[in-house]
């Protein structure tokens, strides 16, 4: 239980880091990414936005209670163990042993990066992201380029 704990705290961790990677990082990222199908991607963005709720700046803005956060983190280390030891472990294996145990950081970073593309990709997400453009000066932005 306690490598589970760390591989999610490892990929929280990845959305912030820089990565480097190897070819058999590669791999596995791109295993991870093809074969996570859409419903393994809803769940890992699910997961990261229950996550990142709890964080005081934004917790008074979702309902999310104790019961979701053990949910979503039951979902989320399924998911994790099924496509590392399961979907993509021939690439699992040769990553950790050629590059390293960052090399899950890596590739769950990427993943990660392209679940969360999906989800803002989505009309109803782009809708309410493009309302920010009324409330920009646009005067004063296209003086940057002055």
């Amino acid at each position: 239980m306690k490598s589970l704990r760390l591989i999610a705290a490892i990929s929280m961790i990845a959305c912030v880091s820089p990565a480097f990677s190897g070819v058999y990082t590669d791999d596995l990222t791109r295993c991870l990414v093809e074969k996570s199908t859409p419903q393994d991607k809803t769940t890992l963005v699910q997961w990261m936005f229950v996550a990142m709720s709890q964080h005081p700046s934004v917790a008074s803005l979702t309902k999310v209670t104790p019961d979701d956060v053990e949910l979503h983190n039951k979902a989320a280390g399924e998911l994790f163990v099924r496509l590392l030891t399961d979907t993509c472990v021939e690439n699992t294996k040769k990553a950790i042993k050629y590059e390293g145990a960052t090399a899950i950081q890596n590739a769950f970073q990427v993943l990660g990066q392209v679940a969360a593309g999906d989800l803002f990709a989505n009309p109803e997400v782009a809708k309410v992201m493009s309302g920010l453009e009324k409330y920009m000066d646009a005067k004063k932005l296209e003086a940057l380029n002055k």
